[in-house]
């Protein structure tokens, strides 16, 4: 069966089509700068690259551009020989603990849910709405960023305001990179001996959007971000965690009268830029480092946020067994995994140099006697989200 994993954003369209269950991806693709007269379009296929510039004014020209790419390059006759469509909805509720058939009521719940996700779950629905259009008789499945902690524990997601505001508007910790922290945990399954069922784990989603989660016995028991995708630790652009009064505070001293405005600042112009104030990328701010004081102390600030989580989780946990790296930053920079293993050598962490200066590659970076083990695992995302929509894909076919 072939089956398209699609990962949209606001001028983004993310999507690889696998053949199932094989898990080959066939083809892989992304549509940047959306809205733009020189949107990029770019296909990968057959062990070749293809790109180029256009106009590209809407989402459904979007979706056309890409199936009918998919039908130009002999991937597809048509557009009905992709079976199913997954798509990532970033934020589920708690209407839905699993992925789930979109159907016009979810469909609905999804808009409606758009509060918890104002810049994702309405440009979500949109592009589920389309390719429902352009290919009706096709199986259209949401897989929801949320889902993998929608049962963490109590104590874990309520916050400490009034209990009936939780109750009535159901104001709590929801979490979001749920789908590729799903990923690493089967992953990781797979690679400890003895599995991670009866073990204590902690992974790092370390990219422009991140977030650490707790995994105990295999099962997700806390996460750092929280009612939104703001919270946590320090981020690409966004502040995480931060006291809830210097909302006010900044808003008085910048002259702002709308709370949106500032809640677009925490999102867009807060984190590693606005410390730095050169960059959002990680890459130039390790590259300004030595030279440049603000680069310095975006750094350590970083590292500091992740290792104050990691060393709570251990605690709220009682130990940990294995420690992992994903995404962006977590796959590609042994410097940050280095100075984050280094902050646990008292626990016995014992970094194996070489395998930790590997980038992008599947490997343990400690020591076989250290005391703790740990892994870079790069994510696949669209691969978790094409298994969930073939599980409904051959029960329907």
């Amino acid at each position: 069966m072939k089956i398209m994993a699609i990962n949209a954003g606001s001028s983004t369209l993310k999507w690889k089509l696998f053949e199932m269950p094989e898990k080959q991806t066939i083809a892989s693709g992304m549509i940047d700068r959306l809205g733009s007269p020189k949107s990029v379009f770019k296909l990968k296929y057959n062990g070749e690259k293809f790109e180029h510039e256009e106009a590209i004014e809407s989402n459904e020209v979007a979706v056309l551009l890409v199936l009918d790419a998919l039908k130009d390059k002999d991937i597809i006759q048509r557009f009905e020989d992709i079976v199913a469509f997954g798509h990532r909805v970033v934020a589920g509720g708690e209407e839905f603990k699993k992925s789930e058939i979109i159907t016009e009521e979810n469909l609905s719940k999804i808009l409606q849910l758009s509060e918890y996700a104002p810049l994702h779950n309405k440009i979500e629905a949109y592009y589920i709405d389309v390719f429902k259009k352009l290919v009706p008789k096709a199986i259209q499945v949401a897989v929801f960023d949320t889902s993998f902690f929608a049962d963490i524990p109590e104590v874990n997601y309520l916050y400490s305001v009034d209990l009936n505001d939780y109750k009535e508007f159901k104001a709590r910790r929801y979490g979001a990179h749920g789908t590729s922290h799903r990923y690493i945990a089967q992953r990781l399954n797979e690679l400890v001996d003895g599995g991670i069922n009866d073990k204590n784990v902690i992974v790092m989603h370390l990219g422009s959007g991140a977030s650490i989660s707790a995994i105990k016995n295999g099962k997700a028991f806390d996460i750092s971000m929280g009612f939104t995708p703001l919270a946590g630790i320090t981020m690409s652009t966004r502040s995480g965690d931060i006291d809830v009064s210097i909302l006010p505070y900044l808003m008085k001293k910048l002259g702002l009268t709308d709370i949106d405005d500032m809640i677009e600042i925490l999102n867009h112009k807060s984190g590693l830029l606005g410390i730095s104030g050169i960059s959002a990328d990680m890459r130039d701010i390790e590259a300004a480092e030595d030279t440049n004081d603000r680069a310095k102390l975006a750094l350590q600030i970083f590292r500091n946020r992740i290792i104050k989580y990691v060393g709570s989780y251990i605690a709220e946990m009682g130990g940990v067994d294995v420690l992992a790296f994903t995404a962006g930053v977590g796959e590609n920079s042994p410097e940050v995994r280095h100075d984050i293993l280094e902050a646990f050598s008292y626990l016995g962490v014992k970094i194996d140099t070489e395998n930790n200066k590997l980038r992008g590659k599947e490997v343990r970076i400690t020591t076989d006697d250290s005391k703790i083990a740990a892994y870079t695992v790069p994510t696949d995302e669209e691969l978790m989200i094409a298994q969930d929509t073939y599980g409904f894909a051959k029960l329907l076919n």
